[in-house]
């Protein structure tokens, strides 16, 4: 029986947590994702990431739970997933030229012990200008609806972009691998033990 277990619904945090080689299972938890009021981005994904873990808690009693949330931060703004092509073309129109934060929260329960790691990292995109014809391209073709930011980096939406700035780049998908490395071996988990 494995140990550990994912709680995400996204089939790209999975597919980046295969790639430590440690078995798993998933779970999606029903958590309200809603921002409270004035609260920062960062502190939006780190009460979401422990959230989710945490929601699970009761049915993984000595498990290590990852949770992780991730949103785009522009001009201050809290931006979450567009739900629709037309919100989406419209916050790649925005992005367009432009620089844009995303910050993504990790979190690591440890429901044994009770122990919790939490973190968020800084990942930020610079996109090319994009003219409207490349981005209903782009929303038609990938329909990035439950994306944050309107597109996914692993898939075609590397093309909307002029340069990538962080220390993870896994962190732009979704789950901070280098970190999260880090919380597991605190945690007793070695990837490479």
């Amino acid at each position: 029986m494995t140990s550990l277990v994912l709680a995400s619904s996204s089939p790209w945090r999975r597919q980046l947590l295969e790639r430590l080689q440690l078995p798993f299972i998933w779970q999606s938890p029903d958590i309200d994702e809603a921002p409270r009021p004035r609260e920062s981005p960062q502190a939006l994904v780190r009460r979401l990431a422990l959230s989710k873990a945490s929601h699970l808690a009761e049915q993984y009693p000595q498990h290590l739970l990852i949770g992780s949330d991730q949103v785009a931060s522009f001009n201050e703004e809290i931006l979450g997933k567009p739900g629709t092509p037309e919100r989406a073309m419209a916050t790649l129109e925005r992005f367009s030229g432009q620089r844009v934060r995303f910050v993504t929260g990790v979190a690591l329960l440890d429901t044994h012990s009770g122990r919790h790691w939490v973190h968020h990292e800084d990942y930020h995109v610079v996109f090319r200008q994009l003219s409207r014809h490349e981005i209903e391209n782009y929303v038609s073709r990938e329909q990035p609806l439950t994306s944050s930011g309107s597109f996914r980096m692993e898939g075609l939406g590397i093309a909307l972009f002029e340069r990538l700035e962080g220390d993870d780049p896994n962190t732009l998908v979704g789950l901070p691998l280098i970190r999260l490395c880090q919380m597991l071996r605190e945690a007793g988990l070695d990837p490479l033990g």
